[in-house]
């Protein structure tokens, strides 16, 4: 199996190491640390810290891409069937058509970026009790935020391969996990959840606005653990009531923004409902989300390119309420906008792209370039989560109740009460899609549920035996994704998942 083994063996590991910085709540990349050792470098707090942050680094994997749109956010969004992207893209037109293949380079990018990221994170669990000048306390914290970490790029990619090598130590080039074999689905599991259990019981501060991991997003992404555990492929419904109790505190710690613009602009990073995301700055790292999300070559801001690679389908804009304010222009969506070289004219789309990720920050920057912050947790998941648990346990409560009714309040929609079970369920599954609309969880959802949303009907059928608005019945192969064909080629000890 090829592990990237320059970047993953102890003595030749090079770091991008990632400063951030609370004061100005921005990631800093410093140069290449090409002469780092384990036996030269954790000898002090402050390299630890350093060492710990730059794993954030890695978070970055899922905005990478080409001016084709062949970028794991989109590419998860091409797979829960609402989305159509830019013709020009292979690749992408063969996921929204389910006929990718295992050499589809997406796959192989997100496999070995993880296994990148866990890699340094088994450095740092395993180095930092060593360093006798770092106070307990200390190490606790920084051994938390690894352990957190670790497990979130675990959990994406259990849920995207299935059987995936277990790794938690650091591995050298006579390490017998060098060539690993798969490890099953629920051993992996338990590991997500032990780190963290671990990264909770670490001391983290309940929320963090530097862009650091917090006991919010702790709780937060192991209650979402605990929610799909119940679901496909292991169905422990048990852990529905662990998925409420786990996230229950974190409702009280978030508070719900009274703007969607501030879901996307700067001044609100890191603050109000964004429990957990990955940190950009302009001159240091950006991105290319708006430009991404733009309709294709239309002269909407000062960007180099207006690439059309993540464009909402009408039907899945069409199954919002009329009365939904996120349905509305330019709160989740929009359909024209004044043409930057002539404001005086306004440019209509023909379509509904995302304003919930138009950046205006970066309109006039003029250099392809933006910092806005991509969110991988923010409250409405939690409330979410903490409905659709309490709701399998127990049926609808006053309290599902009220925290979904604060999302629908939100969106100037009428409050949901006395339904039956089966009932409130779709209302949830249904609030999830339009509430966290292309924020990459409608596939996990899929997955765990083995339903997806019919927007036509604005109910849900079986994933492997319903055609989405595309008119395109997924297969069931695409439950998961294929482990990377050039792994395979590496590895003997590796499968391949069924149907690819």
């Amino acid at each position: 199996m090829k592990f990237n083994l320059k970047k993953y063996r102890i003595s030749c590991v090079l770091l991008i190491l990632v400063i951030l910085v609370g004061s100005c709540k921005k990631d800093l990349v410093e140069k290449d640390k090409g002469n780092f050792v384990k036996s030269n470098y954790f000898t002090n707090a402050s390299q630890a810290h350093t060492f710990v942050t730059g794993i954030y680094q890695k978070l970055y994997l899922f905005l990478n891409g080409d001016a084709y749109g062949e970028s794991p956010f989109i590419t998860l969004e091409l797979f829960a069937g609402h989305t159509t992207s830019l013709g020009q893209s292979v690749n992408n037109n063969n996921v929204i058509n389910n006929r990718t293949d295992a050499v589809n380079p997406g796959f192989e990018d997100v496999w070995s970026n993880s296994y990148n990221a866990i890699s340094n994170a088994n450095i740092a669990l395993t180095e930092i009790p060593k360093i006798g000048s770092m106070a307990d306390a200390d190490k606790k914290t920084t051994m938390g935020e690894a352990y957190f970490l670790r497990a979130f790029f675990y959990y994406h990619l259990v849920r995207l391969y299935g059987d995936v090598p277990l790794i938690v130590t650091p591995v050298t080039i006579t390490s017998p996990d060098l060539y690993p074999a798969r490890t099953a689905t629920a051993a992996v599991y338990d590991q997500i959840i032990s780190d963290l259990k671990a990264a909770e019981a670490s001391g983290l501060p309940e929320t963090d606005q530097t862009g650091k991991v917090s006991l919010g997003a702790v709780r937060t992404l192991l209650a979402s653990v605990y929610l799909t555990t119940a679901g496909f492929p292991l169905k422990k419904t048990e852990n529905y009531a662990l998925a409420a109790a786990e996230v229950l505190p974190v409702l009280s710690d978030y508070t719900l923004f009274d703007k969607y613009d501030y879901l996307h602009d700067n001044a609100h990073k890191n603050q109000g409902e964004l429990i957990f995301q990955s940190q950009y700055q302009v001159g240091v790292v950006t991105n290319a989300i708006p430009q991404l999300t733009l309709p294709f070559n239309l002269q909407v801001g000062a960007y180099g390119d207006h690439l059309g690679a993540m464009i909402p389908t009408n039907g899945f804009f069409n199954s919002y309420d009329n009365a939904d304010l996120r349905k509305q222009e330019r709160q989740f969506y929009f359909s024209s906008y004044p043409n930057h070289n002539d404001p005086t004219q306004t440019i209509n789309f023909g379509v509904h792209a995302l304003y919930k990720y138009f950046h205006k920050e970066s309109e006039n920057i003029g250099n392809s370039a933006a910092d806005e912050n991509w969110t991988f947790l923010r409250l409405p998941e939690a409330m979410l989560i903490y409905c659709e648990a309490t709701n399998e346990v127990s049926g609808p409560t006053a309290a599902a109740y009220a925290q979904i009714n604060k999302i629908r309040a939100r969106a100037l929609l009428p409050a949901l009460s006395g339904l039956s079970k089966d009932d409130f369920r779709t209302a949830i599954w249904r609030e999830r899609y339009h509430e966290l609309a292309y924020e990459n969880k409608a596939y996990f959802d899929i997955q765990r549920t083995h339903m997806i949303y019919k927007v036509a009907t604005d109910s849900f059928g079986d994933a492997t035996s319903t055609a989405n608005e595309q008119g395109v019945t997924m297969k069931a192969q695409y439950y998961l994704w294929p482990i990377p064909q050039r792994e395979i080629s590496t590895n003997s000890k590796l499968t391949q998942n069924t149907g690819w």
